[in-house]
């Protein structure tokens, strides 16, 4: 189903606020060299809940950064109701997930360049079962 303009509307204005509420709080915790991203926001048609998919460079830190992050959920929620006020009526549930596009998209592009060959390497390829 696609979304209409009104959950398109929102899903970019809790985007950009989501995105400037996690950088002041890794800022006001003193994180280092850590990288996110809001990529996606979306938004649900009675504008309930919203999902919001980060992405985070090293990835190697993504699961815990995410699961910190939905841990203090409430408290960024609470900050970006305070930034949206005056343009909705009522805050949705926020929900994050980790966004691991950008890896699974290098893998490709590591596997298309001949990085992964299965021909020189066949110890890559899954193994098949007898039948």
């Amino acid at each position: 189903m696609e979304e209409s303009n009104r959950q398109k509307k929102i899903s970019g204005i809790l985007q950009e606020d989501i995105s400037s509420v996690i950088q002041d709080y890794l800022r006001k915790n003193t994180v280092k060299n850590l990288l996110i991203s809001v990529t996606k926001v979306t938004v649900t048609p009675d504008l309930g809940y919203a999902k919001a998919y980060l992405s985070v460079f090293p990835a190697d830190k993504a699961v815990a950064v995410v699961k910190e992050i939905v841990e203090v959920g409430p408290q960024l929620r609470h900050q970006v109701a305070a930034k949206v006020r005056h343009q909705l009526r009522r805050m949705p549930e926020l929900q994050f997930f980790n966004d691991d596009s950008l890896e699974y998209m290098d893998q490709i592009d590591r596997e298309l360049k001949g990085f992964n060959n299965p021909i020189e390497n066949p110890d890559i390829l899954p193994r098949r079962k007898k039948s």
